[in-house]
C-alpha cells in the first residue's frame, strides 16, 4: 500500500508463495529494543519446534503495514513482533509467504509452527487453532479523497467494492448484499482479491468504489497514497488479532502468550506498534479469549 507508482511491483514481488530474503532487518530496526530470551519460557516450547532453533511464521505478505516486502525483505509490525517473539523463546523466526485462505491450513498440516497475518479471533477459526491475542482491530472502510459517491455503509447497494479472498470482510459484505437484496435493491458488487495490495490499486485504478480491510491496513494505505483516499466512515466490529497455533502442542500457546506479556511489560510491543503507526495496543494477551 505504498503510493500507486510502487504497488504493482510489490504484489509482483509476492504473488508466488515461497521464502523471503529476512537476512537483513529493517533500516529502523535498530530502534528497536535487544530482545533476551527467557528461559522459562523457552522450555515451554515442544521440542520439535525447538530443535532447528527457528519458528517458521507463516504469512501473506501483501498487508502494509502489518506484513509486506520492500527490496526483498519482508517488513512490518507483525514481522517485527513476530522477529521479538521468537528471541524470548530462544529462536529465531523464519517468515514464508502465503495466500491469506491457505495459512491456517498451512499451521494445521505442519507447513508452518506459527502464522502472524492479521487474523481476527473468531469462533470458527478456534475449533480449527488456537489463537493468543495481541491487538485490537475492525474493519475499515476507504475512499478516493472528497467521497465522490458520498457513500456510507447504508448505501452499498449496487455498488462495487473490493476486499481481499477469505477475509472476514466477505463475509460481512455477502450479509450486507443480502440485506439490499431483501429490500428490493441490487446486490453489492463485492470484488475479491487474492492480495491486498491489489484491493488498493482497485480503488486508487478506479475500479471499485470503496474498499474494505482491517483498520490497520486503511489507515496505511491512506498514509501512503498521499491522502488521495480518506476513511469511509467509522471502523466497525472491532475484535482481537491472533497468533495463529496448532492446536494439541502442550504448552506452546501458554509460551507464545508469556512471550507477548514480557514484550507488553517491558514495553517493546508499544514501540512496534509506533514504528508502525498502528493503533489498538492491548494491555493483556490471552489464550482463546472469548
Amino acid at each position: 500500500m505504498h503510493r500507486l507508482l510502487t504497488l504493482v511491483p510489490i504484489a509482483a514481488m509476492v504473488a508466488s508463495c515461497g521464502m523471503v530474503n529476512d537476512q537483513n532487518a529493517s533500516p529502523t530496526q535498530s530502534a528497536l529494543p535487544t530482545v533476551s530470551a527467557d528461559d522459562r519460557l523457552a522450555a515451554m516450547v515442544p521440542g520439535d519446534i525447538r530443535q532447528d532453533g527457528r519458528i517458521v511464521i507463516g504469512q501473506d505478505q501483501t498487508n502494509p503495514p502489518t506484513e509486506f516486502v520492500e527490496n526483498g525483505q519482508v517488513l512490518g509490525m507483525d514481522v517485527d513482533l513476530g522477529r521479538a517473539v521468537g528471541r524470548k523463546l530462544g529462536l529465531e523466526a523464519q517468515f514464508e509467504n502465503s495466500t491469506f485462505d491457505a495459512i491456517i491450513p498451512g499451521v494445521k498440516a505442519g507447513r508452518f509452527e506459527a502464522a502472524m497475518s492479521s487474523f481476527t479471533i473468531n469462533p470458527e477459526r478456534l475449533t480449527e487453532v488456537d489463537m493468543v491475542s495481541y491487538l485490537s482491530a475492525g474493519i475499515s472502510g476507504a475512499v478516493l479523497k472528497g467521497n465522490p459517491d458520498k457513500l456510507t455503509l447504508d448505501t452499498l447497494c449496487g455498488r462495487i467494492v473490493a476486499v481481499q479472498k477469505g477475509t472476514l470482510v466477505v463475509e460481512d459484505m455477502a450479509v450486507r448484499s443480502d440485506r439490499c437484496k431483501s429490500a428490493g435493491q441490487p446486490e453489492i458488487d463485492v470484488r475479491q482479491y487474492q492480495n491486498q495490495t491489489d484491493v488498493n490499486l482497485a480503488l486508487t485504478a478506479k475500479r471499485a468504489h470503496v474498499m474494505f480491510a482491517d483498520s490497520p491496513v486503511v489507515d496505511y494505505a491512506i498514509k501512503q497514497t498521499n491522502d488521495t483516499l480518506e476513511h469511509m466512515g467509522h471502523v466497525y466490529d472491532t475484535a482481537p488479532y491472533g497468533l495463529v497455533l496448532p492446536k494439541g502442542k502442550g504448552e506452546y500457546a501458554k509460551a507464545i502468550q508469556g512471550a507477548l506479556q514480557a514484550l507488553m511489560d517491558d514495553g517493546t510491543y508499544q514501540r512496534i506498534l509506533a514504528k508502525w503507526g498502528v493503533r489498538g495496543a492491548i494491555p493483556r494477551s490471552e489464550v482463546n479469549p472469548g
